[in-house]
């Protein structure tokens, strides 16, 4: 049997669980803090794999292992790989109190509502854009992935959030919890001892009563009706042609999607409801202007940058998906810069056929797979006399370039 005990986070730790031990498997500061039986074997938890062959010798000698780990060891912890490798009935877990409930105690918020994500050992991409799409994120930190690089993936891109750096929870003398803005958190120094990192956008910490754990359910509807955004002379991409382009990008928690030319900014703002993190470019100051607008009506966070594609994409983080809806004569060279940084989808609308070509060709020398459609819709429209017509709108072509599996799982987390 493999008891594992979680500490680390002010659960006193009983000074029965480890007697009779035989192996006590744990980081360094919890074998240092807790009294061991003489005659057991130490493992100092570093590479998994040492640990995990040492826990297996013991096992087959029918001896008895104790693995001491941090706060609740089966919430991104080390329960996982001791249930994959000996099964889970070989396991008597006895939880403490995790280091994101803690952290979130200290603070008087509840967490039923956060998203949490971990870092640790993990591209520290996906924490960051669900930091930026979320108001309430709990991000376990690792060598790497601390405070600082978090905050400076943060800085200038994220509305107003707070970092809140929490540092050796449950120690009574060491124990830290700090207030700081990402720009200050990219500037500091902080040690091993962080616990975890909590993402808040204050003006929304504290949400509504939750039935179900966890961040909000998605949209029940999407591809939303233009009416449901302010927009300029029709200037819209209309919510056919919005239905599939959401459909080939993909939108998902933990990825980012540009929006290129994006007018009202309506692909942008649905991508977000979506759970996406969404940076939205348009180059005339009334879009922009306009796409914070429908973003701040529809309660999401969408970046806004105004400048003119191609050259302000440089200074723009990877995407992992790409709609481009306007670029005029630039078209081809703004689909080859999005298809070069793009990991997974381009998806682009173009109302003229001479367009369609080079848009395409874009698309296929960048390695991406290449389909499209024209969509041409007709609506229900009322007549006089309590009678219907079906009203014809602009086709649009449709295009969406793919970039192949085995290249994208490469690029993705």
């Amino acid at each position: 049997m493999i008891t594992v005990i979680g500490t680390g986070t002010g659960v006193p730790l009983p000074a029965e669980v480890t007697a009779g031990a035989d192996l006590v498997v744990g980081g360094r500061r919890h074998l240092a803090a807790t009294r061991l039986p003489a005659q057991a074997e130490r493992v100092v938890l570093g590479p998994l794999a040492p640990a995990l062959d040492a826990i297996g010798r013991c096992l087959d000698k029918e001896r008895r292992v104790v693995v001491l780990a941090s706060g609740d060891p089966g919430f991104f912890g080390i329960v996982r790989a001791l249930a994959e490798r000996f099964g889970p009935q070989r396991l008597d877990v006895r939880p403490g109190v995790s280091s994101v409930a803690a952290a979130f105690a200290r603070l008087g918020l509840p967490w039923d509502d956060a998203v949490v994500v971990s870092a640790h050992g993990r591209d520290l991409r996906t924490a960051v854009n669900v930091c930026r799409a979320h108001p309430k994120v709990a991000v376990l930190t690792g060598p790497g992935a601390g405070p600082a690089e978090l905050g400076a993936a943060l800085a200038y891109r994220s509305g107003e959030r707070v970092l809140v750096v929490a540092s050796a929870l449950g120690d009574p003398e060491h124990e830290r919890v700090e207030r700081v803005t990402p720009g200050q958190a990219a500037a500091r120094e902080w040690g091993a001892a962080v616990s975890v990192v909590l993402c808040l956008d204050p003006a929304r910490a504290l949400g509504p009563v939750r039935t179900v754990a966890g961040p909000p359910a998605g949209p029940g509807v999407w591809a939303l009706d233009e009416s449901a955004f302010a927009h300029r002379d029709s200037m819209i991409t209309k919510f056919e042609v919005r239905a599939l382009a959401l459909a080939r990008l993909g939108p998902r928690r933990g990825e980012l999607v540009w929006d290129v030319g994006a007018g009202s900014g309506s692909v942008a703002v649905e991508c977000a409801r979506l759970g996406a993190a969404a940076t939205a470019v348009e180059k005339t100051h009334d879009g922009v202007r306009r796409i914070r607008a429908n973003a701040a009506a529809h309660g999401v966070d969408v970046r806004v940058v105004h400048g003119a594609a191609p050259a302000v994409l440089d200074s723009l983080d990877d995407p992992d998906a790409v709609f481009v809806g306007g670029g005029g004569r630039e078209l081809p060279a703004i689909v080859t810069a999005c298809a070069r940084r793009a990991r997974r989808a381009v998806v682009i609308a173009v109302a003229a056929l001479d367009r369609v070509p080079a848009a395409r060709e874009a698309l296929v020398g960048a390695g991406f797979s290449c389909d499209g459609v024209l969509l041409q819709s007709s609506r229900l429209a009322p007549l006089p006399g309590d009678v219907t017509r079906l009203a014809a709108a602009n086709p649009v072509f449709l295009l969406w370039g793919m970039r192949p599996a085995a290249h994208s799982e490469g690029v993705a987390e």
